[in-house]
């Protein structure tokens, strides 16, 4: 049987038992939060805010959709490797859009400050470094960045909700992972 060496240089982000915890953590949430009671004042309340959140996660998937095609724009020869991590985070965008309806402006409260409203006008194109390496390094990170608060949000998230946040905050990670290890 063949010996593999061992990389001589330690790695950057997160390694597979690191991933699989986080996920094992989030499914363990998930299922907590389906056991949680709420009284009649939250019911009435979640599914406005689960619609927020929702429209929320879609509009966070269509910024990283709008980075991913920057890069792609801007390094074109990255085609063969972001087109299928592309294809997912549109996946992801339009899971989120499905279940998520604007609420009315007579029973949600404004939209807190510093997120922009659904109807704002769309973000400028991100800037993409020149060098590839650098923009996928970029890109990696905007994974990293978007899974983490992803999973922050699936804690008050209701449970079918939480378990789609869950679902795609691990990808996101797994893509991280993937445009990090591949930068080596």
């Amino acid at each position: 049987m063949p010996s593999y060496p061992t990389p001589s240089h330690a790695r950057s982000g997160p390694r597979r038992r690191s991933l699989l915890t986080g996920a094992a953590a989030a499914a363990g949430t998930v299922l907590l939060s389906g056991c949680s009671g709420s009284d009649s004042t939250d019911a009435d309340e979640r599914p406005s805010a689960a619609a927020r959140l929702r429209a929320h996660a879609a509009r966070d998937s269509g910024e990283l959709l709008g980075r991913y095609d920057a890069v792609l724009a801007a390094h074109p020869a990255l085609a063969g490797r972001l087109d299928p991590l592309r294809a997912e985070v549109k996946r992801h965008e339009k899971a989120f859009a499905e279940g998520s309806t604007p609420p009315s402006s007579s029973s949600a409260p404004p939209a807190p400050s510093g997120s922009p409203a659904t109807s704002a006008s769309p973000a400028p194109k991100p800037s993409v470094p020149k060098d590839e390496k650098d923009a996928v390094r970029e890109l990696a990170e905007a994974e990293r960045d978007l899974a983490k608060r992803r999973g922050s949000a699936l804690l008050d998230a209701p449970a079918e909700l939480a378990r789609l946040l869950a679902s795609v905050a691990a990808a996101g990670a797994a893509h991280a992972y993937l445009l990090t290890e591949g930068d080596k």
